[in-house]
């Protein structure tokens, strides 16, 4: 006996259904490899912390001179102790803006020229916004000075949302660089040291102030997605579930 046909209506409802419980599994698959993958970001994440405070920590290495320029990356190379010997250029300082536990301010870049050649700019350190004057903060330009730091990369593509303005002497960020081209400095290095604070003791620049803070959520995240492919998948089981009690 021929068994009846089935309504138009629950052939829709059944369509609909499957189409619901196709959706939840890609949900489900794509929130699991989102999870997975913060899972190994912050694998990452811990390894570069733990290469990074090893860096700060280590006794200071000779910074690195113009051979070493182009193999130099973040992944080896940012915040690694470093030690220069030479003296301050007769030149103009660059301040740049910059947010600290002391408020909003600026880092005080001055160039400064290496006995093994080469220039490099040096953050001797922070200054309020109401000390941003010249007169207020020692002088170095000429002077024989032995800097120990951490070696930055340059910043060249802007802070705070604003790009630099070097015809009107605003810098949002240390783009070495620009600041070298503004400055007339020629070739300058690839990075900038921010000077330690034997180097820089203050009170005006205050060295010693750099900011190494890493965000590291991504165990959160990876809980995140995990309860979400979890959810999906537990709404696609129940649909079909529920596909499978209407059939009995």
């Amino acid at each position: 006996m021929t068994p009846p046909p089935v309504p138009r209506a629950r052939r829709r409802s059944r369509v609909a259904r499957l189409i619901f419980v196709l959706a939840f599994a890609l949900v489900a698959l794509v929130a699991a490899g989102l999870g997975v993958w913060q899972v190994q970001r912050r694998s990452w994440k811990l390894d570069l912390i733990a290469r990074v405070d090893a860096r700060i920590h280590a006794p200071a290495v000779a910074a690195l001179g113009p051979s070493e320029w182009p193999a130099i990356n973040q992944a080896a190379d940012e915040y690694r102790r470093v030690a220069l010997q030479g003296r301050y250029l007769d030149a103009p300082e660059t301040l740049t803006m910059a947010v600290t536990e002391r408020g909003p301010g600026f880092w005080v870049l001055a160039p400064f020229r290496a006995d093994s050649g080469f220039t490099v700019l040096v953050n001797r350190g922070f200054v309020r916004e109401d000390r941003r004057g010249a007169e207020d903060r020692r002088k170095v330009a000429g002077v024989q000075a032995r800097v120990v730091g951490l070696l930055r990369l340059t910043e060249p593509t802007g802070g705070f949302l604003r790009a630099n303005d070097p015809a009107a002497g605003r810098w949002y960020s240390r783009d070495v660089a620009a600041i070298a081209s503004a400055r007339g400095l020629g070739e300058v290095a690839p990075y900038f040291v921010d000077a330690d604070a034997a180097s820089e003791p203050g009170p005006l620049p205050q060295g010693g102030m750099t900011q190494v803070n890493f965000r590291n959520a991504h165990l959160v995240y990876a809980l995140t997605w995990f309860c979400l492919a979890l959810m999906s998948a537990g709404a696609g089981i129940f649909l079909l579930k529920g596909k499978a009690d209407e059939e009995m």
